[in-house]
Order: structure tokens, then C-alpha cells, then sequence
């Protein structure tokens, strides 16, 4: 590791979990810990990706594992830490990065199923990775996680409501964690992105849209997964060894208007 990349003290030899590692926020995470010199364990629903991400770290001169599992199934999150301790040993790291989406309509057009399917996907699946992470950690006496929220759980700008409801709810969950988690010497922090270019923009918004888009934000841009990562890293390291129970706004400034 050159003396570049090692911005981020105490992630070198450690065992990191990212759910939702195999696109945008999670996959930038991902190489960013490997290139730390963590042992990575890359997680997401579709197995040929998160083959194919671990393998392009492996590839890179980092070490890593793919574990497909679906984070709202408390079975496929206990496979996940379990595999993790069979391949790399106990998890001191933990970013849960994984959630969904959704479709921005009035409250009243939103059907219960999609309501429910937000809740499960963008709250639920972080409250049992923590269920299933957060004791061995503690038992330990040492661990960090971050968990990722939004600025839709932040401030109203109609997005999807299921999905703003859920990553406000995960922004108390972080809270109560990092309160439990403290006397046992973990810490559990949050990270609520803006806007952040993905596929999904990419394929669907054109240059004009992603231009206005661009200057709703005090910055003048979008966010990169990459802007996210690294404030991640930086709340999984010793650096912020000080630092729980906050929510740090990676936005480009939104948040503060």
C-alpha cells in the first residue's frame, strides 16, 4: 500500500463486510478498503456481480470475497457473516450500503406492497445486518460501522416516501446503535448522500436533466460514489476514532439550505 492510499489509519489488516457492494456507493467502498489493505467481503443480491467485483479487486492486488445474500432474509444475513468468519475471520468493519429505490408518487398512490417493500428494503435490511453483526462486534470490544441513509431522510423534496420514510427511520436506528454499541467500545455512524451518479441516471437522464439536477446543489454537481466512499472510509477508520452516532451529509452542501 503506498503512502498515498493510506489516507485512512486502522483499515490495513482488517476484515470488512459492505452490503450493496457490487454497484456504485458499495463497489467504490469496496476498492477503496481493499486498496487499504482490508480483506473485503463483497455482498449484493446477484451473484455474477459480486463475483465479477471481487474478482476485478483480486485482479488489483487487493483480497476479496463475493457472498450474494438478500439483506431483508435473516438467514441470508446470518450465511453472510458466517462466510465471512470462515473465509477472513471475525468482521471489524461494516458498511451497510445496501437498499432500493422507488418511484416518486403522491402518498395516496403509493400501494401498500410498495410501501412495505421500501420499509423492508431500505430499514429492515439494515436493522438485521446489525442484529446479526453488532454482538460479535461488541463481544470483541472493538469494531466501526456506517450505515448509508439519504438526504431524503433529511429534508422534504418528494422523492419516493416509502424510501424517505425508511432512510429517516435508519438515522434513528444508527443513533440507538451507536448509543448501545459505545460502552463496548463500537462505533456505528451514518452517511446521508445527495443525488450520486449511477447507471440508473445515466441511462434515463439526459444532459439537460442531469444539468439541472446538477445545479439544485450549492456545489454545482452531482455526488460521485467515490465522494461517499471516501467520507465512509474515513468514519471506519481510526481517524474517527472519536466520532458516533453522528450523520455526516455528503450533498455538496444541499442539506444546510
Amino acid at each position: 500500500m503506498s503512502e498515498e492510499m493510506a489516507r485512512y489509519p486502522g483499515i490495513d489488516g482488517r476484515v470488512a463486510v459492505v452490503t450493496g457492494g457490487s454497484r456504485g456507493i458499495g463497489a467504490a467502498l469496496c476498492r477503496l478498503l481493499a486498496a487499504h489493505g482490508a480483506s473485503v467481503v463483497v455482498n449484493g443480491r446477484e451473484k455474477e456481480v459480486v463475483d465479477r467485483m471481487a474478482a476485478s479487486i483480486t485482479e488489483s492486488g487487493g483480497t476479496a470475497h463475493p457472498v450474494a445474500a438478500d439483506m431483508t432474509d435473516a438467514d441470508a444475513v446470518a450465511h453472510l457473516r458466517a462466510e465471512t468468519e470462515r473465509v477472513f475471520g471475525p468482521v471489524d468493519l461494516l458498511a451497510a450500503v445496501a437498499g432500493i429505490g422507488g418511484r416518486p408518487r403522491p402518498i395516496q398512490e403509493v400501494t401498500p406492497e410498495s410501501w412495505r417493500k421500501g420499509i423492508e428494503g431500505n430499514l429492515t435490511s439494515v436493522f438485521l445486518t446489525l442484529r446479526e453483526f453488532l454482538p460479535g462486534m461488541q463481544e470483541r470490544g472493538r469494531g466501526a460501522v456506517v450505515t448509508v441513509s439519504s438526504t431524503a431522510g433529511r429534508q422534504p423534496f418528494h422523492p419516493a416516501v416509502q424510501y424517505a420514510a425508511a432512510k429517516a427511520g435508519l438515522l434513528m436506528l444508527t443513533r440507538e446503535a451507536a448509543s448501545q454499541a459505545a460502552e463496548f467500545g463500537v462505533r456505528v455512524n451514518a452517511l446521508a448522500p445527495g443525488t450520486t451518479m449511477n447507471d440508473s441516471i445515466r441511462a434515463n437522464a439526459g444532459a439537460e436533466m442531469i444539468e439541472r439536477m446538477a445545479k439544485s446543489f450549492p456545489l454545482g454537481r452531482l455526488g460521485q460514489p467515490e465522494d461517499s466512499a471516501e467520507a465512509a472510509a474515513f468514519l471506519l477508520s481510526d481517524a474517527a476514532s472519536w466520532i458516533t452516532g453522528v450523520t455526516l451529509d455528503v450533498a455538496g452542501g444541499k442539506v444546510m439550505l
